[in-house]
């Protein structure tokens, strides 16, 4: 089979390298998938530079997003279990954590469902506990995870703001459903924060950026309002000043999804149902911005890397080159 491996530690586009190789062996627990979608997550490019949380052993394909077929056909939704990873054209993924993909999308999108929308789900309902009329600020709202973050809270019968990079992302924005969009590139965001909320404020703040975001996020929560700290894109990990949560009275919430796999995977299957039951009456839609064969997958990776992606972007195994949809 051809997978992309990654032999030593690096950018994405210059240590991923398209080989041949054996379909993996699945260990005990464990079943082989048939890839037919892996969608390219920031973690990606964090796995071949060495700096993600887990560190799979030289040499490793990532691809940490897939939706498979197993051998007796079914269709489903998986974090193949490293160093076997989705950007090939098998993996390997743990039995028990196999979830059914949704009928009312396509491979692409029913990748898309998992990570990126279980994290918004539980970062906005289990963490947050986002009501119905309540303000949420997005961060990247046109990328992978604030896209998801967007439908829904727009779903949950949220006001949402969607901050961004560029007319070209304030566009997507637009479209995803935001209320109000603000281009940090060419606005004030605590300042347009503050009028589009009569200065208040937002309720929620989902930020999957960091650094100077976060900064943002706490000058722009409101009273009683609920940071959720999802990630760190922008490479810089903050230093909250705690005094800062105390004198506005607001909270500050971590969200590590893959914790509820081993901690509650109870919850992540009700989330799932409640996500195929969302998918199922279209009030949320991934966004797939691209679609690429096997063979563009390492320079898909670098694109999210730099930041320069909207939506997410899928890699099909089996597609012919050039295809974009």
């Amino acid at each position: 089979m051809q997978a992309w491996r990654v032999h030593e530690n690096g950018e994405p586009h210059e240590v991923m390298r398209l080989e041949e190789t054996e379909p993996p062996v699945p260990g005990e627990g464990q079943v082989l998938l048939r890839v037919r979608a892996a969608d390219v997550n920031f973690p990606d490019a964090l796995l071949c530079r060495g700096q993600y949380q887990v560190r799979p052993p030289l040499p490793f394909t990532p691809g940490v997003e897939i939706c498979g077929e197993t051998e007796d056909g079914r269709r489903v939704l998986a974090t193949p279990a490293l160093p076997y990873g989705g950007f090939a054209q098998y993996a390997v993924a743990e039995a028990a954590a196999l979830l059914p993909a949704p009928e009312a999308l396509d491979d692409a999108e029913a990748a898309a469902l998992h990570i990126g929308y279980q994290t918004g789900w539980f970062g906005l309902h289990r963490r947050a506990r986002l009501e119905a009329g309540e303000t949420l600020l997005v961060q990247a709202a046109a990328g992978g995870v604030g896209s998801a973050a967007v439908q829904l809270g727009k779903a949950a019968g949220a006001t949402v703001i969607g901050v961004v990079g560029g007319p070209g992302k304030a566009r997507v924005a637009r479209e995803l459903g935001c209320d109000v969009v603000i281009d940090r590139h060419g606005q004030d965001v605590v300042a347009a924060v503050k009028e589009a909320t009569g200065g208040r404020g937002a309720d929620v703040v989902y930020d999957p950026v960091g650094g100077a975001a976060y900064t943002q996020s706490a000058k722009t929560v409101a009273f009683e309002g609920r940071i959720v700290v999802v990630g760190f894109a922008s490479g810089t990990i903050p230093s909250p000043a705690l005094n800062h949560a105390l004198v506005k009275n607001y909270s500050i919430l971590g969200l590590h999804w893959g914790l509820y796999t081993t901690k509650d995977p109870e919850l992540v299957l009700r989330c799932h149902e409640q996500l195929t039951e969302l998918a199922a009456r279209g009030a949320i839609k991934p966004l797939v911005s691209e679609r690429v064969p096997l063979s563009e997958a390492a320079a898909a990776v670098q694109r999210v890397a730099d930041g320069v992606t909207t939506g997410r972007v899928a890699v099909l195994p089996t597609a012919r080159h050039g295809a974009t949809a």
